[in-house]
């Protein structure tokens, strides 16, 4: 019995630091955040919107179609680029997004070979909602993200980002979604991609949760992870801040990828960004927000 006490008692330690769903929505969502701002980051193309009007680095928008009879003009123009990624505007989990490659007049997509008559259904699709609750929506096409060589150090297949959270316009905690082979490339944690954490103040990278353990080791790479040197971090965080100014939201998540050539950009913004970041990072944000007097 003597030996479970330390145990019990840093459970209990958690569990009082842990943020559950409902003080995180009765104590910074609703609070914070009005409901009819909600919709600058559930939908994509309003964000860009933000982000590009006020010069917050993000991935060019090629095309942005509205209409099932503007899909095939709109696709004339856009063949003339290599590397393409197709979003729903209101998706959210990583679904519908559509990556793809042309390699000597062919299209690819994860691999596979795909057709314009795929393409075009998968646009079709996009806009009659299929990926966004059954409502109707919009594509946005946009430029394809090389990760930088960090990511491909650690696991070279998918775009890796990082998720920082933020209370007016305070980082808070930090993590970087990594793809794994279950995952199928695709970042999203409950997709099977691992969440790690980062020691904000380092910037250094922690352990790695894939929703059973920590690891300090990527499961399929066998590449390192604990204490690896994040780059442009100080930048990535200095950006973060910069969204969180220009977006009609106190308390928010901001989604950022390193690209090769390019250097940090925003990817998205999240009204409600998940709390599986406390498990990534071994840490509650309760406790942080108690720290810094925000709570």
């Amino acid at each position: 019995m003597p030996k479970q006490m330390p145990v019990l008692s840093k459970m209990r330690a958690l569990r009082q630091a842990v943020l559950g769903m409902n003080q995180r929505n009765l104590s910074l969502i609703y609070p914070h955040n009005p409901r009819t701002s909600y919709r600058y980051a559930d939908d994509k193309y309003l964000a860009k919107k933000i982000m590009e009007a006020e010069g917050i680095a993000c991935p060019r928008t090629y095309a942005v179609i509205e209409r099932i009879g503007d899909i095939e003009e709109a696709w004339n123009t856009l063949k003339v680029w290599d590397r393409l990624v197709i979003k729903p505007a209101r998706g959210s989990g990583g679904k519908g997004i559509l990556i793809l490659r042309q390699q000597q007049g062919q299209w690819f997509a994860s691999g596979q070979p795909i057709s314009e008559y795929q393409i075009f259904s998968h646009l079709a699709n996009t806009l009659f909602g299929i990926y966004s609750f059954g409502d109707a929506d919009v594509a946005l096409v946009e430029e394809f993200v090389e990760p930088h060589s960090f990511f491909h150090e650690i696991y070279p297949v998918g775009v890796p980002d990082f998720r920082i959270i933020l209370l007016k316009e305070v980082p808070l905690m930090g993590m970087l979604r990594m793809p794994t082979a279950q995952s199928g490339g695709k970042a999203n944690l409950h997709q099977g991609g691992l969440g790690i954490g980062v020691d904000m103040e380092a910037g250094t990278l922690k352990l790695a949760y894939n929703g059973k353990q920590h690891l300090e080791v990527h499961p399929d790479s066998g590449a390192a992870i604990l204490d690896k040197e994040i780059p442009y971090w100080e930048e990535l965080v200095a950006l973060s801040v910069q969204t969180a100014q220009h977006f009609p939201l106190d308390y928010l998540g901001v989604d950022l990828v390193i690209d090769a050539r390019q250097g940090p950009m925003v990817m998205e913004v999240n009204v409600r960004p998940g709390l599986g970041i406390q498990l990534a990072n071994q840490q509650g944000l309760k406790e942080i927000l108690q720290q810094k007097n925000l709570l």
